[in-house]
């Protein structure tokens, strides 16, 4: 288990859809490609992107309450230059709360989900240089339960998958495809939360990977600091840990 426990006064948080207006904040919008509301996804290009190089993709799936919007603002919170990434629409909308979308957990939800994917890596590979070995699915709360589920349920198409604050999924077979999932690396951050998701949910989590065989990273972070800016950063370098690593071994 990686712990890492980082001063609250290092961490800025980044706000729920709801107490910051997406569209209206523009400092971290200079490398979008586009945020069409009518095609349900965002892009976003690394700063000086290179057409000549394959590039990681970071296909970003957002948290309760919130929509596509949201990867202008965290992409550059975990990197401006080193990725590709892409975020598709929540599955569901969410009423009374103008433009928020959620992730449905029903088997018709993940269903969608899938779809919806698939659907932003087909338009990030038509439009980007992508690496095909370099695909990951992140998500904040909902959204990085959705991004663990989707990474099991489909093993062949992701290189790992984050998870900030969301639960490891359960039910709907989801070891099914238990023989080809041993090698793929998950990654769950957490800053736990008495009734919401505290470090006792989190061990249960842990324990249910471990055994499952699966391979989980997880890293607690202090108590009420929902999506801070220590957490991307250390998504960043998590991701690029899993290129050494495939990297050195195939040297070897």
């Amino acid at each position: 288990m990686n712990r890492t426990l980082s001063s609250p006064a290092s961490s800025q948080i980044v706000p729920p859809m709801q107490d910051v207006k997406w569209l209206n904040r523009q400092e971290f919008s200079l490398p979008v490609e586009d945020a069409i509301a009518s095609a349900g996804h965002s892009c976003f290009a690394p700063i000086h992107y290179e057409p000549g190089y394959a590039y990681p993709l970071i296909v970003w799936l957002h948290g309760n309450q919130s929509n596509e919007d949201e990867l202008p603002q965290v992409m550059p919170l975990i990197s401006s230059r080193n990725y590709v990434a892409i975020a598709p629409r929540g599955s569901r909308r969410v009423d009374h709360v103008p433009r928020a979308y959620t992730w449905n957990d029903s088997p018709t939800g993940i269903a969608e989900a899938a779809d919806r994917v698939a659907d932003c890596l087909s338009i990030a590979r038509d439009r980007y240089n992508i690496h095909p070995d370099r695909i990951f699915v992140a998500g904040h709360s909902v959204g990085g339960t959705m991004a663990h589920r989707l990474a099991l349920e489909l093993p062949d198409q992701f290189a790992g998958a984050i998870s900030l604050g969301g639960r490891v999924p359960r039910g709907s077979r989801i070891l099914k495809h238990f023989n080809r999932l041993r090698k793929q690396p998950l990654l769950l951050s957490i800053s736990p939360t008495e009734g919401v998701y505290s470090v006792d949910d989190a061990m249960s989590d842990l324990r249910f990977v471990h055994s499952a065989g699966l391979s989980l990273s997880l890293r607690i972070y202090p108590d009420g600091d929902e999506l801070t800016t220590e957490m991307l950063k250390d998504m960043n370098s998590w991701i690029m840990d899993q290129f050494c690593s495939t990297e050195s071994a195939l040297a070897s």
